[in-house]
């Protein structure tokens, strides 16, 4: 097959982007129209279906309505103020606490729901009040929760690791969850530097310096009643390392856990039980429609060979392989700018995966490459949710967040370099675990 057929892919795609085409009907509809170009049509339109439904026939992909499912309730559970609280101990001191709170909030709210846009709003709706009463620069609180809410999608669990784990061909699920702990952990704390440097420069710009002081007994009774939320992570990745159960049986345990735990809280009832299902089932179709389409696509390519052409292009301008991950790494940031999380994994995995193992790079450790690249992608316009979300939540128009925002895109990236070419930071804990 002429690689140059794959182009044309490429082109048609990019073209009903441009035309406003949703990006899931995009992806199939041009997958269908170049196997139409290349085979009898009952044979292309039979293939694209059989694709589409063996794409979503996996065991694994569960647990992307599960984990949803997990997150929903907890972001209607009361589970937010519970972690504000527990984050107010550690880091209600610092000038600026707000926005610190922010930060290591969003942090542990990620590890519990995996879902940035869920931080974003929760976090960031829960705060909103105290920044305006301290008086505090609203477009810095907005920038500081819209930066730290896609750590959520790294530290785990991660439904955009579970993708990854099935398109890259069964890439060990526990071990990018225990890999992707460091990583986000770093994009948090380049987060806090940044705020820390923006006060220190202008301190107006945190408002009435309310520090936040708790007695012994207060901070007690505050990790005791945060404690049941953060037990989450022992309950899913726990039992992943410990062979108890898989990632998608460990998201059965946290929609169960999640749900005692909000009846517990009294913060959930019938009618909202109706609205959770609601909102899960409708977010998980389309998930799952775009996991469909985008493996149709991914036939197509392997089919056309483009993503051969792709990597004999690349290790044909240079093997150097600091300039082959520079390469991936821009790409990838520009395709994150212009394409949600979900689609661009299902889409560049098989053409950038191939390049990185014939480096030499684990897949564990570019699939997190892989991830914050594209998790910087939910903070930046046009097409960044994260954005959107703390920007409709805090009434601060987008301009003025991505102004406060290029420090915290410069710091990220930063971690980004660092997680790209040390190893380590990703495959440290997953091979003392012995996952991998």
């Amino acid at each position: 097959m002429d690689a140059s057929i794959g182009i044309y892919l490429v082109l048609i795609f990019g073209a009903l982007i441009a035309l406003g085409v949703p990006i899931a009907i995009s992806i199939g509809v041009s997958s269908v129209i170049i196997l139409i170009s290349t085979m009898p049509f009952t044979v292309a339109v039979s293939t694209a279906g059989q694709k589409m439904v063996t794409g979503i026939d996996s065991f694994s992909l569960l647990a992307v309505p599960l984990f949803i499912l997990a997150g929903n309730i907890m972001n209607h559970g009361g589970i937010a103020n519970r972690l504000i609280r527990f984050a107010y101990i550690f880091v209600g001191r610092i000038p600026g606490a707000v926005s610190h709170v922010n930060i290591v909030a969003n942090m542990l709210f990620g590890s519990v729901s995996g879902s940035a846009v869920a931080a974003v709003a929760a976090v960031g709706k829960t705060l909103l009040p105290q920044v305006q009463k301290n008086g505090m620069d609203v477009s810095l609180f907005t920038a500081a929760n819209i930066a730290s809410g896609p750590t959520g999608q790294i530290i785990p669990p991660s439904n955009g690791m579970i993708v990854y784990s099935v398109v890259s061909g069964g890439t060990s699920i526990g071990a990018l969850f225990l890999a992707g702990y460091i990583p986000g952990i770093l994009m948090g704390l380049a987060s806090m530097i940044v705020v820390a440097i923006y006060l220190k420069i202008n301190p107006a710009l945190a408002g009435d310096r309310v520090v936040v002081k708790f007695t012994f007994k207060e901070a007690c009774q505050i990790i005791w009643q945060a404690f049941p939320s953060l037990a989450l992570i022992i309950v899913i990745i726990g039992g992943i390392i410990a062979g108890i159960y898989t990632a998608t049986e460990a998201a059965c345990a946290a929609v169960v856990y999640a749900l005692i735990l909000s009846v517990i809280y009294k913060q959930i009832d019938l009618k909202t039980l109706k609205f959770i299902a609601k909102d899960t089932i409708e977010i998980s179709s389309l998930v799952l429609f775009l996991i469909g389409a985008s493996s149709a696509m991914s036939y197509v390519l392997a089919y056309t060979q483009l993503p051969k052409l792709i990597s004999d292009t690349i290790l044909g301008i240079t093997t150097n392989e600091i300039i082959i991950l520079l390469i991936i790494n821009v790409v990838l940031l520009i395709v994150g700018m212009f394409m949600d999380l979900t689609p661009a994994l299902l889409i560049f995995t098989p053409i950038f995966l191939p390049i990185a193992t014939a480096i030499g790079m684990h897949p564990v450790h570019f699939g997190i490459m892989i991830m914050f690249n594209l998790c910087v992608g939910i903070m930046t316009p046009p097409v960044g949710s994260a954005l959107f979300v703390g920007c409709s939540i805090s009434g601060v128009s987008i301009e003025s967040a991505t102004r406060k925002l290029l420090p915290f895109f410069a710091a990220i990236i930063i971690v980004l370099m660092l997680v790209t070419y040390i190893p380590a930071l990703s495959m440290s804990i997953p091979t003392w675990a012995g996952m991998i």
